[in-house]
């Protein structure tokens, strides 16, 4: 997204690189998420532990309320608050959203916890028809930078989202990923 210009700028050129092809989608939560990017995957062993790896660097954070966690979305994973309190972004694990319908009593909650740390937040009417109908994970909402959304092949996401997992919400067959980018 153009509004996230440091995140899609270092996602195309990882994409470009190869970076990406021949890792895996290591975790994978139905109706949360599934997550990938750690150059560890590639090749990994059964059972081997995931989620640690990166190029070496972060990204700042490019947090905004008009870049949801609705189904789709395309976010930058990152080290929680205790470890990274600026939010920074890994420099190339990241998720693509799967989530579920939200009630507005969900919406209302989230929203108000949000308002806790950022006052001047607030839901549009357009995005909680959004959460209501598509669904998404909203309560990762201004914690997480959202560079992008998926426009075609959802189902895909989906399908990852359905596989067998074992420890550490790792697949137990791996998924593995190949990008390129559409110009």
């Amino acid at each position: 997204s153009d509004s996230t210009p440091g995140h899609r700028d270092n996602f195309v050129k990882l994409v470009d690189e190869g970076f990406y092809d021949g890792l895996l989608f290591h975790r994978v939560i139905k109706d949360f998420m599934v997550q990938g990017g750690d150059p560890n995957s590639r090749g990994a062993k059964s059972g081997k532990r995931l989620g640690t790896g990166g190029p070496g660097y972060t990204i700042d954070a490019e947090i905004r309320s008009d870049q949801l966690h609705t189904k789709g979305a395309l976010s930058a994973a990152r080290q929680g608050d205790n470890v990274n309190p600026a939010k920074k972004s890994s420099g190339s694990q990241f998720y693509l959203v799967q989530g579920k319908p939200q009630s507005k009593a969900q919406m209302r909650k989230t929203q108000r916890r949000i308002q806790s740390k950022s006052p001047t937040f607030e839901y549009t009417e357009e995005q909680l028809e959004v959460y209501a109908n598509l669904g998404g994970t909203p309560f990762l909402d201004m914690d997480y930078t959202v560079f992008g959304y998926v426009i075609a092949g959802m189902d895909i996401i989906d399908s990852i989202a359905m596989v067998k997992t074992g420890r550490g919400d790792r697949p137990v067959e791996d998924v593995i990923m190949n990008m390129s980018i559409i110009r």
